[in-house]
């Protein structure tokens, strides 16, 4: 039974521009064929499962030809598989869909289009142009800068082109732009006609360059523009003094900031989110991977059958909070098995994620560390008490021991381990080495062991800026010789945010 075709969209490189068409179906995608994309982060919402395969075209270096690729969709189908060929910007704006859906269609192979935001008005956006604007262009044209300069004829029509639309916006155009410029001025359109060079648009690193059409090709050779990168002319160039918004410190404080993110796989990070927001270029890096414990549960599930007994239950993380509810639902219990047992939470987080439980924390201290329940504890502790503590397998003694310290029993109980992701650390020191980070975050103790683990030695992470959550965790940094930059005065996501944006600001 034949499969199906989606001819999807990235969008331009910013993955909020990635349509809930497109998110849908690379979620339910057996098979993705992808092209080199502005921001790797999209294909995270593809199945674990899923083959993945890259045909990308990079500046002649081109991984497989048109005709191979056109065959591969086709074939991929006929194996009743749903394939997605997943492409930067729009497929059908210089995307060669067209070509792929007839090929589709020769052999038989049901398809769909899902349109992508094309750069040719997303670019100009972010750099605060718009490619039409009252009183000053009614009219605005996309062009295929890419032609090939050698060829006897140029297909475009210049001499319509350079004074009939009012703003011209050149796709891949930039090693062309001589060419591109001379047939524009030869052609009518007056050399001091406003122009903008727009390099990574929508990326946290865009850059704008704003000339004229006649001296923009000097531009790019003096300051070593290189591509990928749009060219736009027009008098609404102008207006990005006015309007832009994306490349603006008051407004994006961390725009061209490149800030590596630890983080577990397979968990959102809400850490990337909060710094993407104010203009930072996030690269997240999975240095834990969160599995079951070693002993299968056992500790956990033998505490949840006694829950009765406990006179408090003492949540360190959002992970643990997730792990003891799943075990709780898989020994057919709810929230009700706590009986009159109190909760704590360390950390606004972990607290909220008990509320997605519909259990409020009875004590969230103001400090987001041990040692702070400690101090809540101690004084309203019953005679005897007993307390329950689900966490990570490796976590610090300082909890359990310091209440024990105040007459408890404690019993520790594994809800899940971290452990080390160990790939991808070559390259990353790499780019740590050649100066592509400016900063990275450390969000646990374990963040840090992980990291350096996966790099090997703590060399490439002394080349950059090092920001840690909290004291814990920047302590941990300083036993790997590593002084951090940043620390958080507040223990939690929002506070480091806040801590590097003031450190950069």
């Amino acid at each position: 039974m034949s499969g199906k075709v989606f001819l999807v969209g990235a969008g331009p490189g910013d993955p909020r521009l990635l349509t809930v068409g497109a998110m849908n179906c690379l979620r339910e995608a057996d098979v993705v064929v992808y092209d080199h994309l502005a921001d790797e982060s999209i294909l995270a919402h593809v199945p674990h499962g899923a083959e993945r395969i890259y045909v990308g075209k990079q500046s002649c270096k081109h991984t497989m030809r048109q005709e191979d690729i056109n065959v591969l969709l086709a074939d991929k189908a006929d194996e009743g598989k749903t394939v997605v060929r997943l492409k930067g910007g729009d497929p059908f704006v210089f995307g060669r869909g067209g070509e792929e859906a007839l090929v589709l269609l020769e052999r038989g192979v049901p398809f769909e289009v899902l349109p992508g935001v094309t750069s040719a008005i997303s670019v100009p956006a972010y750099a605060g142009i718009p490619v039409t604007h009252r009183g000053v262009a009614v009219s605005f044209a996309v062009i295929t800068g890419h032609e090939d300069p050698t060829k006897s004829e140029s297909h475009i029509r210049w001499e319509h082109l350079a004074t009939g639309v009012d703003t011209l916006v050149f796709l891949m155009g930039v090693a062309n732009l001589p060419v591109i410029t001379k047939n524009l001025i030869n052609n009518g359109r007056p050399a001091d006609t406003p122009a903008a060079i727009i390099r990574w648009g929508t990326r946290a690193d865009q850059e704008t360059f704003v000339t004229t059409v006649g001296e923009a090709a000097e531009m790019v050779q003096r300051d070593g523009i290189r591509p990928p990168a749009i060219f736009i002319v027009g008098d609404v160039v102008r207006l990005r003094e006015q309007l832009r918004w994306f490349d603006r410190a008051d407004i994006r404080p961390l725009h061209g900031k490149r800030i590596l993110v630890t983080r577990a796989r397979a968990q959102a990070s809400a850490l990337t989110e909060k710094l993407t927001a104010l203009g930072a270029s996030c690269i997240e890096t999975p240095v834990i991977r969160i599995t079951p414990p070693a002993n299968a549960y056992a500790a956990l599930d033998h505490a949840i059958g006694e829950l009765h007994s406990y006179h408090w239950v003492i949540f360190t993380s959002v992970n643990g909070v997730e792990h003891f509810f799943a075990r709780l639902a898989h020994a057919e219990k709810d929230t009700r098995a706590l009986g009159y047992a109190k909760v704590a939470a360390i950390g606004s987080a972990t607290a909220e994620a008990l509320r997605s439980y519909g259990i409020h924390a009875d004590l969230v201290p103001a400090e987001f560390r041990a040692e702070a329940v400690v101090d809540g504890l101690k004084d309203i502790l019953p005679p005897r008490a007993r307390i329950l503590l689900p966490r990570a397998q490796e976590a610090r003694d300082v909890l359990p021991e310091s209440l024990r310290a105040h007459g408890a029993t404690v019993d520790v109980a594994s809800a899940y381990e971290t452990v080390p992701e160990l790939d991808g650390g070559s390259e990353l020191a790499e780019r740590l080495m050649r100066s592509e980070i400016d900063i990275v975050t450390f969000t646990s103790s374990s963040t840090v062991k992980n990291l350096v683990q996966q790099l090997g030695n703590i060399t490439p992470l002394q080349q950059v800026k090092i920001a840690c959550i909290g004291p814990v965790t920047a302590d941990t940094a300083r036993n790997f010789a590593l002084e951090p930059d940043i620390v958080a005065e507040a223990y939690t996501i929002d506070g480091l945010v806040n801590a590097i944006k003031e450190y950069v600001q």
